[in-house]
Parts: structure tokens; sequence; C-alpha cells
């Protein structure tokens, strides 16, 4: 069901960029070959997956930028709580260049905080564990020229280390999300 939303999504935001370009906020990008730079500053939408929430973005040059979210996890072994992060992203390259949307390739460092609830445990002594972790996000961005959105889809590599007394100390991790975000400027 996930995979038809983003599906969904995509085509109303190709069709929206297609049919109005006359209302686009975004600013005309420099033709540089394959190189990646940002033409929006700063953005705000949802996130679904590993986590759900809000996320945003801020461009601090042409191709780093500071990525941010809170919201929740739940992780498939019944963990879950409220997960909040920042990121230092890289994007060195455009993987397609075209008039409608630039795709690019995006890695970075970042760590998150957890607030995790337990709930293989019967009792309460693990309903009060603090996550705090590193993480290396990798994705793609659809980052559309005519109108101020971008969809973007990936994977962050989590190390989490635990508080308190919990059943592991250090913990590693895949979480993958995809998302949707409205570009003020």
């Amino acid at each position: 069901m996930t995979r038809n939303t983003l599906l969904a999504t995509l085509a109303v935001v190709l069709g929206l960029s297609a049919v109005a370009p006359e209302v686009a906020d975004a600013r005309p990008r420099p033709q540089r070959g394959k190189t990646f730079e940002a033409n929006k500053t700063f953005g705000l939408g949802l996130e679904l997956g590993a986590p759900t929430g809000l996320t945003g973005k801020y461009f601090l040059s042409q191709d780093r930028a500071l990525q941010f979210g809170l919201g929740t996890i739940y992780h498939w072994r019944d963990r879950d709580g409220l997960n909040i992060y920042l990121d230092y992203l890289f994007h060195p390259l455009s993987l397609t260049s075209n008039a409608t949307f630039e795709l690019p390739l995006y890695f970075g460092f970042g760590g998150r905080i957890w607030d995790v609830d337990d709930y293989r445990f019967r009792d309460d002594r693990f309903n009060d564990v603090l996550g705090i972790g590193l993480r290396v996000p990798v994705g793609i961005a659809f980052d559309f020229n005519n109108v101020p959105l971008d969809i973007f889809i990936q994977l962050a590599f989590v190390l989490d280390f635990y508080t308190g007394d919990y059943d592991r100390n250090v913990y590693g991790d895949v979480n993958g999300s995809f998302g949707i975000r409205y570009w003020f400027d």
C-alpha cells in the first residue's frame, strides 16, 4: 500500500509540474553538467516509514544541507517511541537532470534520540529506555523545478546505544522511509 501511495503522489506532482509551470517558486538551476546545485533553501513535509512524522531540510550551500525530523518509529519487534534526528547531507551529483526535475543522490551522517518503549516484556522495566544513535542516511530526491516540492526515498543505517537496564547495550539497524516536502524558499 505504501508503494501505491508513493506512485500516486509522484503522478500528481508530475502532473502539476507539467500543467502549472507559472506557479513555480523554485529558481532556475545553472547548467553545469552532472553536479547538483540546490535551487531552494528551506522545506517542510511528511515522512513515512521509519520514522513517520514531520521532516525538514535546510540547504546551507548549493550541495550541503541539514535534514531533521520529529516522529515515531515502530519496530517490527514490538518496540516504538518518539524519534528526533538531525543529519548533515552532501549532494555530490545529480543522477538525472531535465526540465522537470533533478534527481540528486545524497548521503550524510547524523544522530538521533529515540525514546524506546519495548512491549516484548510484560512488566514496565523496559518501557522507559533512551536510545542515542548514529545515523548514516543515503537517498535520492525527486527535486522538481516547476513546483516547490520534492519527494525523497532514503535508507538510514543506524547504530543505537541504549541507556539504563536494557536487554542490550548496542543495536544496529536499517531504517527506510520516503516523504514529500514543500519548499518555502
